[in-house]
């Protein structure tokens, strides 16, 4: 019989570690530091042979969503096709971490619905720092006028109202922002409580320090 913290035990009578599939939704500004935290996140699982999939905003572009644009409806079929994805990944056992700006609140709580076991986390940064970190000069682009429809600029962010977890990029290291990412998993019964316990303490190849490119999501 599978336990609330999916755990069952085998015919030798030994626990198996069964992971309830759930998808971590990272939204936030470009340059906010979704993507360096997704694979952190997945790093850490795949230690623990967790199954696990990332879906890039970016990557999800040049694939799944080749040929999009940036209008409001194309941003919100991108972000649907995302949640497709992720809801066939989640209910197959499998930790989905969606890295997408995905910037209105009306297509998040379409994703919410479609998903189900949906972990929210607004990683919280000001758009003067996300500037700061953006290597590509997008938002100096947008700021001129030559980049059209970027979030946080010509195109609105619409912040979560209720997120399961708020990370604060600005204020703390990648390292601290997937800990507490972990904790809550564990809090809302997706990671077994000795997850936290037991995860190696791995330093991640950005040293701590967080160092994301910014996209367009």
């Amino acid at each position: 019989m599978i336990s609330p913290h999916g755990l069952f035990a085998n015919m030798k009578g030994q626990d198996i570690d069964m992971t309830i599939g759930c998808t971590i939704w990272l939204t936030g500004l470009s340059g906010s530091g979704k993507s360096t935290i997704a694979h952190l996140v997945e790093q850490r699982l795949k230690e623990r042979s967790v199954n696990v999939e990332v879906l890039d905003g970016d990557v999800v572009r040049t694939h799944l969503s080749k040929g999009l644009g940036f209008s409001r409806e194309d941003r919100d079929t991108n972000i649907k096709r995302i949640a497709f994805v992720c809801s066939l990944l989640t209910r197959n056992g499998v930790i989905c971490i969606s890295a997408a700006i995905s910037p209105y609140r009306e297509t998040r709580a379409w994703a919410r619905q479609e998903i189900g076991n949906f972990v929210e986390v607004y990683v919280k940064c000001p758009v003067d720092v996300c500037r700061e970190r953006d290597v590509k000069g997008l938002y100096k682009l947008a700021d001129e006028g030559k980049l059209k429809n970027f979030t946080g600029v010509d195109d609105p962010y619409e912040k979560p109202e209720y997120p399961e977890l708020v990370v604060e990029t600005d204020k703390e290291t990648v390292e601290e922002s997937v800990a507490r990412i972990f904790a809550r998993l564990v809090e809302l019964g997706y990671l077994e409580p000795g997850f936290l316990s037991q995860s190696k303490a791995v330093p991640d190849q950005s040293g701590g320090k967080l160092v994301p490119l910014p996209t367009r999501g």
